[in-house]
């Protein structure tokens, strides 16, 4: 802006030049080029009703002439005598959506050629480019603003929901400690079966609160935490989450492929957490009157593929960028229990093994998950992979 008002100075030969803030009630200096002492200084204030500018703010025009005293109109003004000036021009400042917002102005003692053409071009073309830049600096402070309160709303909700999936394991332990003493009590079956539904329950809160505790660990800097070794049977651990999930929906019916030979190097922890995801949010979201097919495989090239498929309505196209990432839901879909965690959490087990994620959906072929992760030979195996 001081360059600017320093170019009108020099070719126009005016001694001031200001870019003031006008509203009904005030006149504010933003910036000053002074080359004829005229006191004011960035900030200073004028009274609105001693200035020309109160008047090319409402007729939205330029106010220009190059000599007050032989002005016509202007020879008897309170303005040009009271300031004791002869030549004067002021433009309003327009931002692009059509808000007012002050006057590039500029003024001098002496009679000069401003009501030319050329001149008052130039500064409506001055005016037009303070207007667009100052609507962008508000743009882009707006934006900067609402990204620091997303941050720290963000860095706060992690924090809380570190805390709370920590705070929760103890009442959880207790619960679930009370649900095995019920199950034992064979003696009295109904006391066993509610026993079984606290238990399968708990079971579930504490997978939950692995996803938070996992979430809140990946976004704190911690990150999720694997522990690569070599893993004997992994099929058969695979099988284990399938079992548990079968016996926590009797109801439904869930078809198992697993095929995996090979000793193989991975977190075995970390990937019956991502099957179990991967299968619970199938039978979430899948079609009851079909069964979840779970596929895994060992493939050439030291991969593991593992799949889960279901039946029922498709996931939308525009929501398919989307499922992976965290507490994110569709506008349209049913609270169902979950946090929103467990397909992102999926997604970092995944990278964290070095490899991928993906899925399909249509009404035709249903919805598969396929997970492609690199895992090599016990011993051909790396060393622990890093974090993620």
């Amino acid at each position: 802006m001081p360059t600017l008002l320093k170019i009108i100075c020099s070719n126009t030969g005016m001694g001031f030049a200001a870019v003031a803030r006008v509203t009904e009630g005030t006149w504010t200096a933003c910036a000053v080029q002074d080359d004829i002492h005229f006191g004011l200084l960035p900030g200073g204030q004028l009274d609105v009703r001693t200035t020309l500018c109160i008047e090319a703010r409402a007729a939205r025009k330029p106010v220009v002439f190059d000599h007050a005293s032989l002005d016509p109109v202007y020879r008897d003004h309170h303005t040009p005598r009271l300031y004791n000036i002869e030549s004067y021009i002021s433009v309003p400042i327009i931002r692009p959506g059509g808000e007012y917002f002050g006057n590039l102005c500029a003024i001098d003692p002496r009679p000069l050629p401003v009501s030319d053409q050329k001149t008052v071009a130039m500064f409506e073309s001055f005016a037009e480019l303070i207007g667009r830049q100052l609507a962008q600096e508000e743009s882009q402070l707006a934006t900067e603003t609402a990204l620091l309160d997303e941050r720290a709303t963000a860095e706060l909700r992690d924090q809380f929901i570190a805390v709370l999936g920590h705070d929760l394991r103890n009442p959880l332990a207790s619960v679930s400690a009370l649900a095995e003493l019920l199950v034992r009590r064979t003696a009295e079956p109904e006391a066993a079966k509610v026993g079984e539904r606290i238990r399968r329950t708990t079971r579930r809160m504490a997978l939950l609160i692995d996803d938070v505790l996992d979430f809140a660990r990946g976004r704190m800097g911690s990150g999720l935490v694997v522990t690569p070794a070599k893993v004997a049977d992994l099929g058969a651990s695979m099988s284990e989450v399938v079992s548990e999930l079968q016996l926590a929906h009797p109801d439904r019916r869930i078809e198992e492929h697993i095929d995996i030979a090979a000793d193989v190097w991975c977190d075995c922890g970390r990937i019956q957490q991502l099957l179990s995801n991967l299968l619970g949010n199938a039978l979430t979201h899948g079609a009851s009157d079909q069964p979840v097919v779970v596929e895994a495989r060992s493939e050439p090239g030291g991969r593991l593929q593992v799949s889960v498929w279901n039946g029922g309505v498709p996931i939308a196209p525009a929501n398919m960028a989307r499922i992976f990432e965290p507490y994110w839901r569709p506008a349209d879909n049913e609270a169902k229990g979950g946090l929103g965690l467990g397909l992102h959490i999926c997604s970092m087990i995944v990278k964290a093994h070095g490899g991928s994620l993906e899925v399909s959906s249509s009404a035709e072929a249903g919805t598969r998950f396929t997970a492609r992760l690199a895992v090599q030979s016990g011993d051909d195996a790396p060393g622990p992979a890093p974090e993620v």
